[in-house]
């Protein structure tokens, strides 16, 4: 008999290999979807969608009053103003106002949790991290390696406000997708209202702004969009450097707008799109979305956070080693211009 007879099943099927493992989804996230889904009705069953004008238990005729009940108007709501004063139209995207609105409130309140999370992830900081403060200087690493090779080594100062907004806004985002946030008046995202990424954006520019000041002094962060210097060169050379100093100084403008805006239109765009799918249908398609919108959220901190840390090495560049070349550097690019036009088509 040969060997192969001798052996027994029970060894055989002892030393089978395992089986492969399929790619499907864990039982995991089967249960996490199916959590989304029980939160989702239990929120609609308790905090079910009532008519614009009328109050909490009105009957909401489905699906009309669903989508308007679920929209919210660019202007949040008054939580608290000073007696006698007039609010500003529910439809006004931008407005100044001196009162404590919803998306007020819900920033106070995460900010709060931020800093209460932080503060208990980092209290007992000692050389060999326990489980907290491991996950905590992983994370701050991680944004600080990923600013670096971003912005470069001039950025490494300005990490900490980086990974500052990052996490604010990060969860700025986040809040709207958890009920009650954006079921009741009182608490909204922060970060739908074009008031609040205004706010953000101006902090941004004052500080990249002082930075470029106080680096560069203000003859040198002034020269960068006033190069006078180019007129030692000649009057065309130095109306040249001007007008593109002329046009960087207009674009250092539009950076706290594109900011702003960017921010609040896709968090805000998202926040309708959520509440009307949610609205209209309690199964897999809000799930989907609301995973797409958790990913969304995080890019869009992301990007703000980056276009800052970009922005203030961008303004303590000194553009001493460029004098004598903005005029050059513009004329290259239109001959270069003229001498692609030139050329035959193929």
């Amino acid at each position: 008999m040969s060997s192969e007879q001798d052996v027994t099943p029970e060894v055989a099927e002892a030393t089978a290999p395992p089986p492969k493992q399929g790619r499907g989804l864990s039982s995991r996230w089967f249960l996490i979807i199916g959590a989304i889904i029980v939160f989702n009705i239990i929120a609609l069953i308790l905090v079910p969608p009532f008519p614009k004008e009328g109050a909490p238990g009105d009957v909401c005729a489905f699906p009309v009053c669903f989508i308007e009940g679920t929209l919210e108007f660019p202007a949040p709501h008054v939580v608290w103003a000073p007696e006698g004063s007039t609010p500003p139209p529910a439809n006004e995207l931008i407005t100044f106002y001196p009162s404590i609105s919803s998306t007020i409130l819900t920033m106070w309140i995460v900010m709060a949790i931020v800093l209460v999370v932080v503060i208990l992830m980092t209290r007992r900081r000692s050389l060999v991290p326990g489980g907290a403060q491991n996950a905590f200087e992983f994370f701050y690493e991680f944004l600080s390696d990923f600013g670096v090779s971003i912005a470069g080594a001039a950025a490494r100062p300005y990490i900490p406000l980086f990974a500052a907004f990052f996490i604010l806004i990060l969860f700025c985002n986040w809040s709207g997708l958890v009920p009650p946030v954006g079921r009741i008046e009182e608490l909204r995202a922060p970060t739908s209202d074009v008031n609040i990424t205004i706010g953000l954006a101006l902090v941004s520019f004052l500080y990249f702004e002082f930075q470029g000041f106080k680096r560069l002094g203000i003859g040198g962060y002034l020269g960068k969009f006033f190069p006078l210097y180019e007129f030692r060169k000649g009057i065309a050379a130095g109306g040249i450097a001007l007008f593109v100093g002329l046009v960087e100084l207009m674009l250092e403008f539009v950076k706290p707008v594109t900011l702003s805006m960017r921010l609040f239109g896709n968090i805000y765009g998202g926040e309708v799109a959520l509440g009307v799918i949610t609205a209209l249908t309690i199964a897999f398609i809000p799930v989907g979305l609301l995973g797409l919108e958790v990913m969304l959220n995080a890019i869009q901190a992301l990007i703000f956070s980056v276009l800052t840390l970009i922005f203030i090495t961008l303004a303590i560049e000194s553009h001493e080693h460029e004098e004598g070349h903005v005029a050059d550097e513009a004329m290259e690019a239109i001959h270069d211009t003229e001498a692609s036009a030139l050329q035959p088509a193929h």
